[in-house]
């Protein structure tokens, strides 16, 4: 799997950015990921990102961030690690960090 864009979300101000970053990709047809580090986990709670994160080839959410910031709460998306962060890297062709 190849991915035009990885939009790397590492804080809760990050809205700002993702959402029409996210809204102009879908639009445009430029297939994209997400990963979610940090407070950045904290977004996945706003229902504009959640219904982004279904036009999205793949969302991460680092699951050691999500049991920080999350608690129990169900994570919308993938709950995944470090790794993963490192293997969309790899199958990128451009990186945003946010």
């Amino acid at each position: 799997m190849t991915v035009d864009l990885l939009i790397v979300v590492s804080t809760d101000c990050s809205a700002r950015v993702l959402v029409p970053l996210a809204k102009a990709c879908r639009r445009a047809g430029v297939a994209w990921a997400c990963f979610f580090t940090n407070d950045g986990v904290k977004l996945l709670a706003n229902d504009e990102v959640k219904n982004l994160m279904g036009a999205a080839v793949r969302a991460i959410a680092c699951e050691y961030s999500w049991e920080r910031f999350m608690g129990d709460s169900p994570c919308p998306v993938e709950r995944g690690s470090q790794t993963d962060h490192s293997a969309l890297v790899a199958d990128t062709a451009r990186v945003v960090a946010t």
